[in-house]
């Protein structure tokens, strides 16, 4: 079974980055999570070939699976995960939505996500991906206020984007 770590220093040269989320937020705070069915994830994915830019690859994922534009990402650190075999990356970052476009499917899979709005406190819940996922959520809230500058208390309620 894989373990996970979370890390905030810079991904380590040589260790493999297989997958760049990010937690994008809303000018008014709310944090936007990627509902596939049932299961809620964040918006991202895998370095296509010639990519090394995470904020390229995040932007690239971004307009392609939840149909935003975002500013600037900031780099909150990386997810080891440790197979056994050849430990690798998942990148995180945050950064801050300008411009929703109306939905549409994802060119990789052909789906549509819904794409649902809610209190940074929710996401290590919603996410469900353990004690790394819930201080990765936290890194993203704090992240949103020290960094992006957004607001933290009276948030509108969930809803969809």
């Amino acid at each position: 079974m894989p373990k996970f770590s979370w890390h905030t220093d810079p991904v380590p040269a040589g260790l493999a980055v297989r997958q760049v989320y990010g937690f994008l937020f809303v000018p008014d705070g709310r944090l936007l999570i990627r509902l596939d069915g049932s299961k809620h994830t964040l918006p991202g994915g895998r370095p296509e070939p010639g990519e090394a830019a995470y904020a390229d690859i995040l932007r690239r994922e971004a307009m392609e699976e939840v149909t935003v534009d975002i500013d600037e990402p900031h780099y909150l650190g990386y997810q080891c995960v440790d197979d056994g075999i050849s430990p690798y990356a998942q990148v995180r970052m945050a950064a801050v939505i300008s411009c929703a476009h109306p939905a549409a499917p994802d060119p990789d899979s052909g789906r549509t996500y819904r794409r649902l709005l809610v209190h940074p406190s929710k996401a290590g819940d919603l996410l469900a991906w353990g004690e790394t996922g819930y201080l990765q959520a936290t890194a993203a809230a704090e992240a949103a206020l020290e960094v992006l500058g957004l607001p933290a208390d009276g948030l509108p309620p969930t809803g969809e984007l």
